[in-house]
């Protein structure tokens, strides 16, 4: 089955844009064009179309239904991903649905955050941070990082 999609409003006009969790390019607005925040999931099987292959820096972020810090920092994300519309894409990884993806970037903790640029970690972070702290991360992560796929 093909990955999903998010409905996403347009912080600029207000529509309502179906944003795909895996598509070529950055999300625009079906209106007025505005960059639109990304915001996915992926699993195992999806992983490699929905992250790796994306043209923007991605920001993993492995959770659990069940782990409590991972639910207070997930509305941080997803303003994080709002605010950074067309620098980031953000995708939400269920540790428990993914065991591949926990094994193949040495997942011990949750809520655990990578930054990927194709098959690169530019940075990782495990535990749950206050939003500043993220953010500081984020910014501090892709400005560090060359351009470019890897």
């Amino acid at each position: 089955m093909p990955p999903g999609y998010t409905v996403v409003p347009c912080q600029t006009c207000g529509t309502k844009n179906r944003v795909p969790w895996q598509a070529e390019g950055v999300p625009r607005c079906g209106k007025c064009k505005s960059a639109l925040p990304w915001i996915g999931e992926a699993g195992d099987d999806t992983f490699a179309e929905v992250v790796t292959a994306s043209v923007l820096p991605v920001l993993v972020d492995v959770w659990a239904p069940w782990c409590g810090p991972c639910r207070a920092i997930s509305p941080a994300l997803e303003r994080l991903a709002s605010d950074m519309a067309g620098q980031i894409k953000l995708v939400k990884v269920n540790a428990d649905e993914a065991p591949q993806v926990s094994a193949r970037f040495g997942i011990r903790a949750i809520p655990t955050l990578l930054i990927l640029r194709g098959e690169k970690v530019l940075s990782r972070q495990t535990g749950a941070a206050p939003e500043p702290q993220i953010r500081n991360w984020v910014e501090e992560a892709l400005s560090s990082a060359p351009s470019g796929r890897g």
